[in-house]
């Protein structure tokens, strides 16, 4: 189950900081000399390169009507917006009504009466004295608003604007490309960065006259229609500003301090054991830990001394459900998630990054890789790659597998579940595991049989149970279907055959609660519970966003409804913990934060805080195969860990505030990069002192 939000970041937020950004010359205001917008604007979206939905601007005068849709992967958003512009191009007047991509409704309104201005959404409702030069940020508006937003911008003086319902926007220049049309004349596209909105800036193309061209990400192009051939330029060049921007970032926070580094009166989380030690000292030399010693009163000659204050050192954690990006890879580490198992991504995305990674170019996790294979039909996913026939499919396991460094496939909901013990004897003879979906029309006791190694998502083994063989899975019946959760007896036979077959061939599940969680029991304008402990150090719009549902509600019964399916979830994960099928924790919401959730909500099934935290370490190390290498501290251990001021054992919540990582000896202070993406810090830097 792919995320709104992952569709989120990839439609508004994958971009640029103004950080980064510094060098490029300063972005220009627009004269009256230029001709207005067509009357008529039409646009294709096209992800990861396949056409996948339309963007049409009607205009008349300063009204404009805006008609936005786009499906992949079984799901998709729309969208009708009507918008009144004022002189200065700010809006006074806006109406979105629509669906979001797991169909949760949108009524959103803006309006300026006597001098008011007033905004009512999902998150929020309120009011201001109306500014001339204020901007407000719609929450559920087409990609067009970024090009609303940015004509304003350059309009206004130091092309910054003040923000409603709060903040600042500004704009800058990046870059310059001549691109052509069909009819082969040439157009000139400048490419701006958008900064305060979310926590990275939106990426808008312009052309001479300032009309849009494109919204552009690595992966999202929203293109101009006679401009598709260009999708692919854009979508590089944003990839390579992407790229100059992380790398400056690593080139700051990154700390290698090429001596013994002796990170100082701190306790151990011992994951073995699953208890915490005595303060102690722990000295890196290189990428590995050398010794574990008697805490010290001074730096020693030749050392870096980093004072713990008397903090837990706990093993690097493992996100296991992960699709990484530069920005997920980054915030992770920042989060003490040092290692990720991308469970579904791109080649020619992935493996530049994963070798950005290990050269230090970047900062991000050590990455794991699946090899994502689905189906082709009508709601297959635009990642990864796609089989129309068992061949096919089972010639994709021996790409993945002569490639070499994979860990496992993983098989997609449009994959036909006929050709699953083709493609499983494959994966195994290239030494591969078998993880995925149910595929559409069949059941999770037939992927079993077929040779699964382990299930992908808890619904997705769940819905087997209280769906109909036709009701289509690739469909939102995976989502909406989890309302039947509310009445299923997990004393049934099929529920305990299904859980005695798991656990006697020791089929693991990757169950992704915190998604279930969001997905279940999110409702419009309450903030996530699982965001509770740290979404106040968040930027304003990621603090609007946690207060959106996922799906929509339509009445009390179904908000009862989700509310015990989400509730029954639980009861099931608890029962399988007991029955001793082993539970992966992974989020596909990004990890970093979303990761501690995942791991506090392990308490509900069962685990204390200290098995949570040797599930989410020392069980995952293993379970991938690195356990000689990673998932504790010990000596000779690579030196992978993090430190908190408080104790995670008493409350794992203590590991969401983080004053130091380590990953292979390299130390980051999350402290000094979170403002780069308007996040607060949560911590004090540590007193580093250089012994001589």
């Amino acid at each position: 189950m792919k995320t709104h939000i992952k569709t989120i970041i990839l439609m508004f937020c994958t971009m640029l900081l103004t950080s980064i950004i510094s060098c490029t010359k300063q972005s220009n205001s627009i004269t009256s000399e230029n001709t207005p917008p067509a009357n008529q604007e039409k646009f294709r979206f096209l992800l990861g390169g396949t056409d996948v939905g339309t963007m049409t601007v009607n205009r008349k005068g300063k009204t404009l009507n805006i008609d936005y849709s786009y499906s992949n992967n079984g799901r998709g958003a729309s969208s009708n917006e009507v918008l009144q512009l004022s002189d200065k191009g700010l809006p006074i007047d806006w109406k979105i009504t629509g669906k979001t991509v797991f169909g949760n409704e949108v009524e959103e309104q803006f309006s300026v009466k006597d001098s008011v201005s007033h905004w009512k959404n999902t998150a929020e409702s309120g009011n201001a004295k109306y500014d001339k030069s204020a901007l407000y940020i719609a929450q559920n508006a087409s990609p067009y608003s970024l090009y609303i937003y940015a004509v304003a911008l350059l309009e206004s003086k130091n092309n910054t604007l003040t923000a409603l319902p709060s903040g600042q926007l500004n704009i800058s220049t990046v870059e310059t490309i001549e691109l052509s049309e069909n009819n082969g004349k040439a157009v000139n596209a400048t490419i701006y960065a958008i900064n305060g909105i979310e926590l990275d800036p939106s990426y808008i193309a312009l052309d001479d006259n300032y009309h849009m061209i494109a919204y552009v990400s690595p992966r999202a192009v929203i293109i101009r229609e006679g401009l598709e051939q260009h999708s692919k330029s854009f979508s590089d060049i944003a990839a390579n500003l992407n790229a100059s921007r992380f790398d400056k970032i690593a080139k700051n926070a990154t700390h290698n301090y090429n001596k013994p580094v002796r990170i100082n009166n701190v306790r151990i989380f011992d994951p073995i054991n699953m208890q915490l030690t005595p303060a102690q000292s722990v000295v890196v030399i290189n990428d590995k830990i050398s010794a574990i010693e008697a805490s010290v009163e001074n730096a020693q000659d030749g050392e870096v001394l980093i004072d713990g204050n008397g903090g837990t050192l706990i093993p690097g954690l493992y996100e296991m459900h992960g699709h990484m990006s530069d920005n997920q890879a980054l915030l992770n580490v920042m989060a003490g998630v040092t290692s990720v198992r991308d469970m579904g991504n791109e080649i020619k995305l992935l493996d530049p990054l994963i070798k950005r990674i290990d050269s230090n170019q970047i900062i991000g996790p050590r990455i794991t890789k699946s090899g994502f294979i689905e189906g082709q039909s009508e709601y297959s996913n635009a990642t990864g790659e796609l089989a129309a026939t068992e061949q096919e499919a089972v010639d994709l396991v021996n790409m993945y597998g002569e490639k070499g460094g994979y860990f496992q496939i993983k098989i997609y909901s449009s994959v036909n579940g006929e050709w699953v013990p083709a493609m499983v004897k494959a994966a195994k003879q290239h030494g591969m595991r078998v993880s995925g979906h149910i595929p559409a029309f069949s059941t999770v006791d037939e992927m079993i049989a077929a040779g699964y190694d382990e299930v992908t998502h808890i619904n997705q083994a769940m819905l087997s149970w209280v769906l109909d063989r036709d009701e289509d899975t690739r469909t939102l019946y995976r989502i909406t279907g989890m309302k039947r959760f509310a009445d299923l007896d997990l004393n049934d036979e099929k529920v305990q055959n299904t859980l005695n077959t798991m656990a006697e061939k020791g089929i693991a599940v990757d169950p992704t609660m915190v998604i279930h969680e969001f997905g279940l029991l999110a409702r419009n304008g309450k903030t996530r519970i699982g965001t509770i402990d740290y979404i106040g150090n968040m930027p304003v719009g990621v603090q609007r966003q946690a207060k959106v549902a996922l799906l929509n509600i339509a009445d009390d019964a179904e908000d009862k409804a989700y509310q015990q399916a989400f509730n029954k979830i639980v009861e099931t994960l608890t029962l399988m913990h007991k029955k001793g099928i082993f539970i992966v924790p992974g989020t596909d919401l990004g990890g970093a934060f979303a990761l501690h959730r995942e791991l506090e909500l392990f308490n509900k099934i069962g685990m204390s805080n200290a098995e949570a935290l040797r599930r989410g370490s020392y069980d995952m190390a293993n379970y991938l195969g690195y356990g000689d290498k990673l998932g504790s501290i010990e000596v000779g251990k690579l030196a992978d860990f993090f430190l908190v001021p408080g104790d995670p054992v008493a409350d794992i919540r203590a590991i969401k505030t983080i004053s130091l990582v380590s990953k292979g000896g390299m130390f980051y202070y999350p402290s000094e990069v979170y403002p780069e993406f308007g996040i607060k810090p949560f911590t004090e830097i540590p007193n580093v002192t250089n012994g001589d």
